[in-house]
This record gives structure tokens, C-alpha cells and sequence, in this order.
């Protein structure tokens, strides 16, 4: 077990569950992203009808996941009145969860469990999305990459909840 990870461990038994509050998939690379009420989360892939669920299998950014709070904190550095969450072509937005904790931890949405293996940083195409000052409004805010554990249907409405991993004394 990674430390990250153990130190986690130790505090995030007791982190309560958030919710699943928008999908959304991208057919092809630079497409436009396409909001879904559901879909099917592959293991070893990454989301139903996303374009990177053709891409290298047991990749470790098979989806992308931003929490409503930090697209408020970029709605406020970035001084914008409002962001969708299709302009940030994140996959999953998730509420009522720190998303920092989830990172290296397995977790359940709906019938899947993904693992969230890394920060997703922001690419320069978000200047040209929200604007000047957009990457520097999103750095630290831009979420995580995470990979599918176990293939599930997932749906806007469904918990999001941590996976305690098993620690051995040995």
C-alpha cells in the first residue's frame, strides 16, 4: 500500500458519502461532451460511449472526475458568473465530497467501483474555453483521472462512497 494511501486509510473510514450530480462523455477526442442521465462504467476502459474507452486498456485516466465545489471555487478565480460542467470536459461531477480524499482510494458509484489514481491538471485549452487566467484559476481545483475496478451501471442521483481498504498488521 502506497503512503499516500495508508495515510488516507487511516481517516477515511469516517468520510461521508457525496453524490453523483452530472455524466458526461465525449465520442470522439475534441468532440463536444454529451450529458447522460446514466451509463455503463467498463472495467479496465472507462465510461460507455467515451472516446478514451477506445484507447489503452487499464489506463490509469479512463474518466475524469470534478467535484461542484471546486468548479465553484474556478467559477470564482476565474471570475465568471457561471461554468457548465461540459466546458471543463470532465466525465463525472460529484457534491458533498472531499474529492482530495478519494485520491489512491477505491469507491463505489452506483453499481461500479473506480480507483482515483491521479490530480487531473488543466490543459490550455481551458483559456480558450473560460477564458485568460482559466488554467491558473483550475490549478489545484481540477479534480482526478481515476480507473474502472469493477464495471457497474452509474447514474446522476447515485452515492459516492469510499471503499476503506483492508490494512494488515504484518
Amino acid at each position: 500500500m502506497r503512503s499516500q494511501q495508508r495515510l488516507f486509510a487511516r481517516y477515511i473510514e469516517n468520510l461521508p458519502p457525496g453524490q453523483l450530480s452530472w455524466i458526461g462523455v465525449r465520442p470522439a477526442r475534441k468532440a463536444p461532451m454529451q450529458s447522460l442521465h446514466d451509463t455503463q462504467a467498463i472495467k479496465d476502459l472507462g465510461l460507455e460511449g467515451d472516446h478514451r474507452c477506445t484507447k489503452t486498456p487499464g489506463s490509469a485516466r479512463q474518466v475524469t472526475i470534478i467535484s461542484e465545489e471546486y468548479i465553484q471555487q474556478i467559477r470564482h478565480f476565474a471570475k465568471l458568473d457561471a461554468i457548465h460542467p461540459n466546458q471543463l470536459r470532465r466525465n463525472l461531477v460529484v457534491s458533498n465530497i472531499n474529492l482530495t480524499a478519494l485520491r489512491h482510494q477505491q469507491f463505489c458509484i452506483g453499481d461500479a467501483i473506480f480507483e482515483a489514481t491521479a490530480l487531473c491538471h488543466p490543459c490550455s485549452r481551458m483559456e480558450q474555453t473560460l477564458g485568460k487566467g482559466a488554467v491558473a484559476a483550475m490549478l489545484g481545483h481540477g479534480g482526478l483521472c481515476a480507473k474502472v475496478i469493477s464495471s457497474g451501471k452509474i447514474s446522476v442521483g447515485d452515492t459516492v462512497s469510499v471503499i476503506a481498504p483492508q490494512t494488515s498488521l504484518f
